[in-house]
């Protein structure tokens, strides 16, 4: 399985940018796998940003009411659309996705597929 992360790139504080990820067909039941967005700053250790698993998902408070997590499973492509960006969402941010779990899970190490990262930079 193959995650492609893209969308980054450099907005303003107070603007927007929505990220996505698509996978590859084999592998994921795109349709009912846990799905997650991470992010890591320069310095910092990766941190999980929301995450989704059917019709759940789940926001980390730094992120909740400015982003979505979204899923489209007949493109197998997941989306992050992040609204009033702030500099300290400045960071690279990382798609991952888990084959073995049926509910949220919050840590680095629950997902076994990864994107490539790409950044986001948040000017203020």
């Amino acid at each position: 399985v193959q995650l492609q992360a893209s969308g980054g790139g450099l907005v303003q504080a107070g603007g927007f940018l929505r990220l996505s990820c698509a996978a590859s067909a084999s592998g994921l039941i795109f349709g009912s796998d846990l799905l997650a967005w991470f992010r890591q700053a320069p310095g910092g250790e990766r941190e999980i940003v929301a995450a989704t698993i059917r019709s759940t998902a789940y926001y980390a408070d730094s992120t909740k009411g400015r982003f979505t997590i979204s899923r489209d499973n007949t493109k197998n492509t997941m989306y992050l659309r992040m609204d009033s960006l702030k500099p300290e969402d400045t960071a690279v941010y990382y798609c991952a996705a888990s084959a073995g779990f049926g509910s949220i899970r919050l840590a680095v190490y629950d997902y076994d597929y990864w994107g490539q990262g790409t950044l986001v930079t948040v000017s203020s």
